[in-house]
């Protein structure tokens, strides 16, 4: 049906590409591009012969990735690259005239702060031209915005708050790592944390916030308040709402050597001098830190991810949880990859799939829980991330 261009080839990529020839009915081309091109060659070696095609792309480049389009005829571009190159790939599909789906939202490469702002001023151009752009196809954002979506729906009058809870739960056997790239990783977690109550955004201090939580299939964690991105656009779109909140999950050895880090200067985004060279500390640290995307294998462990909803339903107060637990080693069966990467590169593969159906259309820019939400927690359920809800 579908010519895709997958641009990324990390964990992510990884999983989308894997998923997008597990659903070939739909994905009849299949084309996976990045700037190393011998990732590319290691992921199309996992895959049946001639599934996928792979391309070298400079995804900082507009010429580059347009003429890529226009060379493999897309239809769709599936951004999983990093979110630096969010506004970059936006303008290569409007000029190539495509559509867009991405995982995250931009983020500044020169302040570490990430928002839609530059990403909706886009919404008229993809209007005018009768493109389509999905942000934030990934889980958090994405399957917990469809998430908030559903119980709006079907559970709610009104929802009056949210909090979103994030536990990783696996062990890579490392005494630091993260589990998407460390850059982005690092620098979102040890910025301010911000949630959104009666109207207003309200700021703390890192991990300032925390509170247990218990986590089923994997147990009472400590669970740290942070700044996240679905916030932003779910404040616009969840009637009745009057406060929002987004939990994570850290171990201890993460969080001490994380703030040792920080504290001798390895977190920073600012240009320094080191023997006569100009290296930015943040990119040198993720230089040494193990490459996320080769994590798979050695962990082990679950991931549960979901909201829990409060509110109003026929004048009665209601509160349920939504939650989907996923195995590290399952996941790593499956497709080669841990569980944080397949619970976001399932959930694109997943939004490019309704676009390209025509389940979800529309012309602009938009979040996803702006759509019907049962088509997206079906396919959750068919292609390898069923979810649970229970009331509280």
């Amino acid at each position: 049906m579908a010519t895709v261009l997958i641009i990324g080839a990390g964990g992510v990529g990884r999983v989308v590409a894997h998923k997008c020839v597990q659903n070939s009915q739909t994905f009849d081309k299949i084309i996976l591009a990045s700037r190393t091109l011998s990732k590319c060659a290691a992921i199309q070696k996992e895959l049946p012969q001639g599934s996928i095609e792979i391309a070298k792309v400079d995804a900082d480049n507009v010429s580059e990735v347009v003429a890529l389009i226009q060379e493999v005829k897309a239809d769709i571009l599936i951004n999983v690259a990093l979110p630096y190159q969010d506004l970059t790939l936006m303008d290569a599909c409007l000029e190539a005239k495509i559509d867009y789906l991405d995982t995250a939202n931009y983020e500044h490469p020169d302040e570490a702060k990430f928002e839609y702002k530059e990403q909706w001023a886009r919404h008229e151009k993809f209007k005018e031209t009768n493109l389509f752009a999905l942000l934030g196809s990934g889980f958090d954002p994405g399957v917990t915005n469809v998430f908030c979506a559903y119980a709006q729906k079907h559970y709610f009058d009104e929802i009056h708050t949210i909090d979103i809870l994030d536990c990783n739960g696996g062990d890579h056997g490392y005494p630091f790592a993260t589990n998407f790239n460390p850059e982005i990783n690092l620098r979102e977690v040890s910025a301010k944390g911000r949630y959104w109550e009666e109207g207003k955004w309200i700021e703390t201090e890192p991990m300032q916030v925390h509170m247990p939580w218990d986590y089923p299939e994997i147990g009472l964690k400590e669970s740290y308040l942070l700044y996240h991105e679905e916030m932003e656009s779910l404040v616009k779109h969840i009637k009745g709402l009057k406060r929002i909140r987004f939990f994570m999950t850290f171990g201890e050895s993460y969080l001490m050597h994380m703030k040792a880090l920080e504290n001798v200067g390895m977190l920073g985004i600012e240009a320094v001098e080191h023997k006569g060279q100009k290296i930015i500390p943040i990119e040198f640290l993720a230089t040494l830190l193990p490459d996320p995307a080769f994590l798979g294998e050695r962990t082990k462990g679950k991931t549960n991810i979901g909201i829990v909803a409060e509110g109003v339903k026929d004048g009665k107060r209601k509160k349920i949880y939504i939650y989907q637990v996923s195995d590290h080693e399952k996941c790593y069966a499956e497709v080669k990859s841990q569980a944080v990467s397949y619970t976001t590169g399932v959930p694109a593969m997943i939004g490019a799939k309704l676009m390209v159906e025509k389940k979800w259309q529309a012309h602009g820019v938009y979040n996803m829980e702006q759509f019907e939400p049962d088509f997206f927690m079906e396919e959750l359920n068919i292609q390898g991330l069923p979810w649970k809800l229970i009331e509280l």
